[in-house]
């Protein structure tokens, strides 16, 4: 197993979210928060390739992403600036880079095959709608019915977990694993002065973890390594995060034979795994 690097993604700016589709689209919101700017992006997961560069709408900070359907990412506003409640869901399609439909009411709930489940403030509490994700025409008016649409979540949630991600926890020495898994993470603490949790996952034989050291500067280095436990061979090795006073996470996932590799804030690295 190799892991082989594929191509590179970096604007010098804040990388908040990446979202990468089944329908082979990489999503990327990028945001510079001094300058109160939000940028979006859309590449070839395979390759890297822009569709889309620096997309902004009329507001140029407070709009985010609620989700992504085949060609199409579904936006949300802000009820308030700086204020977490989202308000309206705008669909954009990026094959036609333009807004297809735009409803500022509703509030965006889950996306449920074609659906999206959505509600109202009412004075007397939310009513739920589902909507259709292709032309935002209310399909039916579900009324106050919490236990139905918690159901529908929850079914929701399975289908997320069905997409092929994988996302790191954290080491445990009361965890249950593979014996080798246990080892291999136990022996950094022999090789490194490590401060701080190890995250990890294991995916068709490779121990991919993310850890801090302590370096002679007295602050903290980030390195990432991957591992083929056939082998027992490291295969992999990165500083992701140099001279840091914190500690840092989420800075790596799995979708399908994909890793994704975030370097300090704004650059992400995305390799493939291959036999």
């Amino acid at each position: 197993m190799r892991i082989k690097k594929n191509y590179n993604f970096d604007n010098k700016r804040q990388i908040w979210r990446i979202i990468p589709t089944n329908e082979g689209k990489l999503i990327i919101e990028e945001r510079e928060p001094e300058k109160k700017q939000a940028y979006f992006h859309c590449l070839s997961l395979d390759t890297g390739k822009k569709l889309l560069s620096n997309f902004q709408f009329d507001d140029k900070f407070w709009v985010g992403i609620e989700a992504v359907k085949n060609d199409t990412i579904f936006f949300h506003k802000f009820a308030k600036p700086d204020m977490p409640k989202h308000r309206g869901i705008f669909a954009f399609d990026l094959k036609a880079k333009e807004l297809t439909w735009q409803n500022p009411e509703f509030v965006f709930l889950f996306l449920l095959n074609d659906k999206i489940y959505t509600y109202k403030e009412k004075f007397e509490g939310r009513n739920f709608y589902s909507i259709s994700s292709a032309s935002g025409e209310i399909i039916e008016d579900i009324g106050n019915d919490h236990e139905r649409i918690n159901n529908l979540r929850s079914e929701a949630s399975k289908k997320e977990a069905n997409k092929g991600y994988i996302f790191p926890e954290v080491f445990d020495t009361n965890s249950e694993f593979e014996n080798r898994v246990g080892d291999f993470i136990k022996s950094l603490r022999n090789d490194f002065v490590i401060s701080g949790k190890i995250e990890y996952l294991l995916s068709n034989g490779l121990l991919m973890m993310s850890f801090h050291v302590a370096n002679p500067k007295g602050t903290l280095d980030n390195i990432f390594k991957a591992v083929d436990l056939s082998k027992g061979k490291f295969i992999l090795e990165e500083v992701i995060n140099k001279e840091t006073s914190l500690f840092l996470t989420d800075s790596f996932f799995i979708k399908d034979d994909l890793l994704f590799l975030l370097f300090g804030k704004t650059r992400l690295v995305v390799y493939k795994m291959v036999n």
